[in-house]
């Protein structure tokens, strides 16, 4: 729209006819998926525990590709966001029925309450059988906590808790170097790997942190 700035995709516009001018946004679909698969092949979380959740272009992204994947998710949330690229939207076999929740504010002055509908309306000409349309008078292009609470309460409904699933962490010695240093930071170590140089060094620090003895 003649703006720089980060973004999944170019967006040349938000009438109907410039949102199917998108470049971009397959490769950001396929980052996407790439990204559920390694939650999946490395921590053993399944599709079903997972909801691609998204603000604006990040909610149309997570339709977009929410709805396009081989293996379905638990949800997918929408907050002020649309159908992007219609033309190339399809929903894959199994996922017509996956939830979808659409929160959108009624006074939008960027992404319009039309669009919203007319996403709604293409979705589930699609094929979609389970998708819900929330709006909230006088919202503009954002959030408000009504929104909050409803978005809780969808991911209450479709991620109940209970069964025996647990994230599988990589064993630390099995980590490569970069690995190691990522997790360390995420764990918030980083003062105490200052100085080390070795792999074993790093392993160590990993391990007495998971085991409590740090």
């Amino acid at each position: 729209m003649g703006m720089a700035m980060p973004s999944w995709y170019d967006i040349v516009g938000l009438d109907k006819r410039s949102n199917e001018f998108c470049k971009g946004i397959e490769e950001s679909q396929q980052r996407i998926e790439q990204l559920l698969k390694d939650e999946h092949d490395n921590l053993g979380v399944p599709y079903d525990r997972m909801v691609l959740a998204g603000f604006s272009q990040g909610g149309a992204l997570s339709l977009y590709t929410g709805m396009q994947l081989p293996s379905k998710l638990a949800g997918i949330v929408i907050m002020s966001g649309y159908l992007p690229h219609e033309s190339g939207f399809n929903i894959a076999n199994g996922l017509h029925d996956t939830p979808i929740w659409h929160g959108h504010g009624a006074a939008d002055p960027l992404v319009r309450i039309t669009a919203a509908n007319e996403s709604q309306s293409a979705v589930k000409a699609k094929g979609a059988t389970n998708y819900t349309l929330k709006t909230y008078p006088g919202l503009a292009h954002s959030v408000n906590p009504q929104e909050i609470g409803d978005v809780l309460s969808f991911l209450q409904q479709i991620l109940p808790p209970g069964g025996d699933f647990k994230v599988k962490l990589k064993e630390p010695s099995e980590m490569s170097v970069k690995e190691l240093k990522g997790a360390i930071a995420k764990a918030g170590l980083g003062r105490l790997a200052v100085g080390l140089m070795e792999k074993r060094e790093f392993v160590e620090l990993l391990e007495k942190h998971r085991d409590g003895k740090l």
